[in-house]
């Protein structure tokens, strides 16, 4: 799953989540993706940097900084307690994330789905390789509920 940060045409800001990022266009193209205040259809992927730790630490690319409001606001429970457990089906590869995207990434093993720690150079580095990654919001991490 990919995490991206949409604005629709009215200037909402909001997550979506896809299995990719051809399927958001996908779905962008055949109107399926809407605001959720609005209902426009005319949504946009924003800028995002979604690894912010203090100077010196390990950034967890599994987390992101609490926001103002639960992540979750406005989410069915059925559909918070989904992605819930599909975040708990991923392997907690720790600070070896960004070797193991890698890996995954050049098709050096099988894919899977994975979780863990990257400092901000890695994450940047990361990104700058093409290797799609999200931070994950604490509200829906398996060690937090």
């Amino acid at each position: 799953m990919i995490v991206f940060e949409l604005a629709c045409g009215k200037g909402h800001r909001f997550e979506g989540w896809f299995a990719s990022s051809e399927e958001f266009t996908r779905q962008r193209e055949r109107a399926l993706v809407t605001c959720p205040i609005c209902n426009d259809a005319h949504v946009e992927r924003i800028p995002s940097a979604r690894v912010s730790v203090p100077k010196g630490a390990p950034a967890d690319v599994s987390t992101t900084p609490a926001p103002a409001e639960p992540v979750a606001a406005g989410l069915p429970s059925e559909v918070v307690a989904q992605l819930r457990e599909m975040i708990r089906n991923t392997e907690n590869v720790g600070r070896r994330f960004p070797e193991e995207a890698r890996k995954i990434h050049y098709e050096e093993v099988p894919p899977r789905a994975i979780r863990g720690q990257a400092s901000p150079e890695e994450a940047k580095a990361l990104n700058d390789e093409g290797i799609e990654f999200a931070s994950l919001p604490p509200s829906l991490l398996p060690d937090t509920h």
